[in-house]
Protein backbone atom coordinates (compact mmCIF):
# COMPACT_ATOMS: atom_id res chain seq x y z
CA UNK A 1 0.00 0.00 0.00
CA UNK A 2 0.93 3.80 -0.74
CA UNK A 3 0.65 6.50 1.02
CA UNK A 4 -1.79 7.53 -1.23
CA UNK A 5 -3.99 4.63 -0.17
CA UNK A 6 -3.76 5.59 3.57
CA UNK A 7 -4.64 9.20 2.66
CA UNK A 8 -8.03 8.15 0.92
CA UNK A 9 -8.35 5.29 3.52
CA UNK A 10 -8.21 8.65 6.03
CA UNK A 11 -10.40 10.18 3.86
CA UNK A 12 -13.45 7.29 3.88
CA UNK A 13 -12.75 6.92 7.81
CA UNK A 14 -13.43 10.70 8.23
CA UNK A 15 -16.30 10.57 6.19
CA UNK A 16 -17.84 7.31 7.07
CA UNK A 17 -17.36 8.86 11.07
CA UNK A 18 -19.45 11.99 10.41
CA UNK A 19 -21.94 9.89 9.20
CA UNK A 20 -22.17 8.02 12.03
CA UNK A 21 -24.13 10.44 14.44
CA UNK A 22 -22.44 13.96 13.79
CA UNK A 23 -24.14 14.56 10.12
CA UNK A 24 -25.35 12.74 6.46
CA UNK A 25 -27.05 10.02 8.56
CA UNK A 26 -26.97 8.52 5.14
CA UNK A 27 -25.39 4.85 6.42
CA UNK A 28 -21.97 4.67 4.92
CA UNK A 29 -20.56 4.61 8.40
CA UNK A 30 -22.43 0.70 8.30
CA UNK A 31 -19.36 -1.93 7.90
CA UNK A 32 -20.97 -3.48 5.22
CA UNK A 33 -20.55 -0.13 3.76
CA UNK A 34 -17.80 1.34 4.49
CA UNK A 35 -15.33 -1.74 4.68
CA UNK A 36 -16.18 -2.24 0.98
CA UNK A 37 -16.12 1.64 0.06
CA UNK A 38 -12.64 1.47 1.67
CA UNK A 39 -11.25 -1.10 -0.10
CA UNK A 40 -12.48 0.36 -3.41
CA UNK A 41 -10.68 3.32 -2.79
CA UNK A 42 -7.63 1.75 -1.88
CA UNK A 43 -7.43 -1.15 -4.62
CA UNK A 44 -9.21 -4.07 -2.67
CA UNK A 45 -12.57 -4.01 -2.84
CA UNK A 46 -13.10 -7.92 -1.99
CA UNK A 47 -10.95 -7.70 1.37
CA UNK A 48 -13.40 -4.49 2.16
CA UNK A 49 -16.52 -6.99 1.15
CA UNK A 50 -15.13 -9.67 3.46
CA UNK A 51 -14.89 -7.75 6.19
CA UNK A 52 -17.86 -5.94 5.78
CA UNK A 53 -19.69 -9.24 5.54
CA UNK A 54 -18.29 -10.14 8.85
CA UNK A 55 -18.57 -7.87 10.54
CA UNK A 56 -22.36 -6.12 9.88
CA UNK A 57 -23.91 -8.24 12.07
CA UNK A 58 -22.13 -8.05 15.44
CA UNK A 59 -22.97 -4.49 16.37
CA UNK A 60 -26.62 -4.12 15.04
CA UNK A 61 -27.61 -4.48 18.21
CA UNK A 62 -25.73 -1.71 19.33
CA UNK A 63 -26.36 1.12 17.94
CA UNK A 64 -24.88 4.58 18.70
CA UNK A 65 -28.44 6.31 19.82
CA UNK A 66 -28.84 9.11 22.25
CA UNK A 67 -26.71 8.81 24.76
CA UNK A 68 -25.40 4.73 23.90
CA UNK A 69 -21.59 5.28 23.09
CA UNK A 70 -20.92 1.73 21.70
CA UNK A 71 -17.73 0.23 20.31
CA UNK A 72 -16.55 2.18 16.94
CA UNK A 73 -17.56 -0.34 14.54
CA UNK A 74 -17.51 1.79 11.87
CA UNK A 75 -13.50 2.10 12.37
CA UNK A 76 -13.26 -1.32 12.92
CA UNK A 77 -14.74 -1.91 9.39
CA UNK A 78 -12.10 0.69 8.06
CA UNK A 79 -9.24 -0.06 9.81
CA UNK A 80 -9.47 -3.45 9.21
CA UNK A 81 -9.74 -3.30 5.13
CA UNK A 82 -7.14 -1.42 4.99
CA UNK A 83 -5.02 -3.44 7.54
CA UNK A 84 -5.86 -6.86 5.76
CA UNK A 85 -4.50 -5.06 2.41
CA UNK A 86 -1.49 -4.34 3.69
CA UNK A 87 -0.70 -7.37 5.72
CA UNK A 88 -2.20 -9.51 2.77
CA UNK A 89 0.65 -8.56 0.22
CA UNK A 90 3.33 -9.27 3.07
CA UNK A 91 2.27 -12.05 5.00
CA UNK A 92 2.77 -15.96 4.00
CA UNK A 93 -0.96 -16.90 4.71
CA UNK A 94 -3.74 -17.05 2.58
CA UNK A 95 -5.76 -13.49 1.87
CA UNK A 96 -9.09 -15.19 4.17
CA UNK A 97 -6.70 -16.32 7.06
CA UNK A 98 -5.25 -13.06 7.47
CA UNK A 99 -8.71 -11.25 7.12
CA UNK A 100 -9.49 -13.39 9.56
CA UNK A 101 -6.41 -12.52 12.24
CA UNK A 102 -7.06 -8.80 11.30
CA UNK A 103 -10.20 -8.96 11.91
CA UNK A 104 -9.64 -10.41 15.89
CA UNK A 105 -6.84 -7.77 16.44
CA UNK A 106 -8.75 -4.60 15.20
CA UNK A 107 -12.02 -5.55 17.22
CA UNK A 108 -10.57 -5.16 21.06
CA UNK A 109 -8.64 -2.35 19.63
CA UNK A 110 -12.33 -0.07 18.38
CA UNK A 111 -12.63 0.23 21.90
CA UNK A 112 -10.20 3.35 21.43
CA UNK A 113 -13.04 4.70 19.57
CA UNK A 114 -15.41 4.64 22.18
CA UNK A 115 -12.86 6.73 24.01
CA UNK A 116 -12.32 9.36 21.50
CA UNK A 117 -15.91 9.48 21.07
CA UNK A 118 -17.14 10.39 24.52
CA UNK A 119 -14.46 13.26 25.06
CA UNK A 120 -15.80 14.60 21.48
CA UNK A 121 -19.34 14.43 23.13
CA UNK A 122 -18.00 16.87 26.19
CA UNK A 123 -15.80 18.67 24.08
CA UNK A 124 -18.47 19.39 21.96
CA UNK A 125 -21.21 20.66 24.97
CA UNK A 126 -18.67 22.79 25.90
CA UNK A 127 -18.63 24.01 22.00
CA UNK A 128 -22.58 24.35 22.31
CA UNK A 129 -22.27 26.07 25.99
CA UNK A 130 -20.10 28.69 24.14
CA UNK A 131 -22.28 29.22 21.28
CA UNK A 132 -25.18 29.89 22.98
CA UNK A 133 -23.31 33.02 25.02
CA UNK A 134 -22.31 34.28 21.35
CA UNK A 135 -25.50 33.74 20.00
CA UNK A 136 -26.75 36.00 22.87
CA UNK A 137 -24.30 38.72 22.15
CA UNK A 138 -25.18 38.25 18.50
CA UNK A 139 -21.84 37.20 17.39
CA UNK A 140 -23.02 34.61 14.57
CA UNK A 141 -19.42 34.22 13.21
CA UNK A 142 -18.69 32.49 15.90
CA UNK A 143 -21.73 30.22 16.01
CA UNK A 144 -20.76 29.35 12.94
CA UNK A 145 -17.30 28.52 13.90
CA UNK A 146 -18.66 26.54 16.68
CA UNK A 147 -20.58 24.60 14.69
CA UNK A 148 -17.79 23.77 11.94
CA UNK A 149 -15.47 22.56 15.48
CA UNK A 150 -17.77 20.30 16.43
CA UNK A 151 -18.26 18.45 12.75
CA UNK A 152 -13.82 18.52 12.74
CA UNK A 153 -13.21 17.01 16.20
CA UNK A 154 -15.92 14.13 15.31
CA UNK A 155 -14.00 13.78 12.00
CA UNK A 156 -10.62 13.81 13.58
CA UNK A 157 -11.68 11.29 16.16
CA UNK A 158 -12.35 9.05 13.40
CA UNK A 159 -9.06 9.24 11.63
CA UNK A 160 -7.15 8.89 15.09
CA UNK A 161 -9.14 5.84 15.75
CA UNK A 162 -8.85 4.02 12.35
CA UNK A 163 -4.70 5.14 12.44
CA UNK A 164 -4.40 3.31 16.03
CA UNK A 165 -6.37 0.32 14.87
CA UNK A 166 -3.79 -0.15 11.61
CA UNK A 167 -0.99 1.08 13.56
CA UNK A 168 -1.10 -0.81 16.59
CA UNK A 169 -2.84 -3.78 14.60
CA UNK A 170 0.13 -4.02 12.17
CA UNK A 171 2.35 -4.67 15.30
CA UNK A 172 0.41 -7.28 16.89
CA UNK A 173 -0.59 -9.08 13.10
CA UNK A 174 3.44 -8.77 12.56
CA UNK A 175 4.15 -10.61 16.16
CA UNK A 176 1.04 -13.01 16.42
CA UNK A 177 1.08 -14.05 12.42
CA UNK A 178 3.75 -16.07 12.63
CA UNK A 179 2.38 -18.05 15.71
CA UNK A 180 -1.19 -18.13 14.72
CA UNK A 181 -1.65 -18.13 10.61
CA UNK A 182 -0.94 -22.04 10.10
CA UNK A 183 -4.21 -22.05 12.91
CA UNK A 184 -6.32 -19.94 11.43
CA UNK A 185 -5.62 -21.50 8.56
CA UNK A 186 -6.87 -24.97 9.56
CA UNK A 187 -9.80 -23.75 11.30
CA UNK A 188 -10.93 -20.18 9.08
CA UNK A 189 -14.12 -21.60 8.03
CA UNK A 190 -15.13 -22.86 11.53
CA UNK A 191 -13.96 -18.68 12.54
CA UNK A 192 -15.74 -17.35 9.09
CA UNK A 193 -18.98 -18.79 10.06
CA UNK A 194 -18.80 -17.86 13.88
CA UNK A 195 -18.99 -14.00 12.86
CA UNK A 196 -22.99 -14.45 11.35
CA UNK A 197 -23.55 -16.76 14.21
CA UNK A 198 -22.77 -14.56 16.88
CA UNK A 199 -24.04 -11.58 14.93
CA UNK A 200 -27.44 -13.86 14.65
CA UNK A 201 -27.05 -14.27 18.28
CA UNK A 202 -26.77 -10.92 19.18
CA UNK A 203 -29.92 -9.73 16.96
CA UNK A 204 -32.16 -12.46 18.62
CA UNK A 205 -31.34 -11.18 21.91
CA UNK A 206 -32.11 -7.91 21.10
CA UNK A 207 -35.96 -8.68 19.60
CA UNK A 208 -38.21 -7.41 22.07
CA UNK A 209 -41.15 -9.92 21.10
CA UNK A 210 -42.90 -13.15 22.14
CA UNK A 211 -42.08 -14.66 18.99
CA UNK A 212 -38.55 -14.10 18.21
CA UNK A 213 -38.00 -17.95 17.44
CA UNK A 214 -40.88 -18.01 15.17
CA UNK A 215 -39.38 -14.83 13.54
CA UNK A 216 -35.98 -16.47 13.05
CA UNK A 217 -37.27 -19.76 11.81
CA UNK A 218 -39.40 -18.08 9.05
CA UNK A 219 -36.51 -16.06 8.01
CA UNK A 220 -34.02 -18.71 8.05
CA UNK A 221 -36.63 -21.11 5.86
CA UNK A 222 -37.19 -18.04 3.73
CA UNK A 223 -33.64 -17.41 3.00
CA UNK A 224 -33.28 -21.80 2.57
CA UNK A 225 -35.86 -21.00 -0.38
CA UNK A 226 -34.49 -18.49 -2.11
CA UNK A 227 -31.35 -19.72 -1.98
CA UNK A 228 -33.09 -23.38 -3.71
CA UNK A 229 -35.17 -20.96 -5.90
CA UNK A 230 -32.06 -19.07 -7.10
Amino acid sequence: MTWADYLFGALVAAAAGLDRTAAFQLMISRPIVCAPLTGWVIGEPMIGLQVGALVELLWLGRLPVGAAVPPDDTQVAVGATMLSAAMASVSAGSETAVILLCLLVAMPLGKVGQIFDRRVRHYNARLVRAAERDLESGQLERVCRHHLKGLLSFGLASVFTAAIIIVAGSLIVSLLGPLVLGRIEAMNLWLALAFPLVGTAVILGTINVSRAGTLFAASFTTALLLLWLL
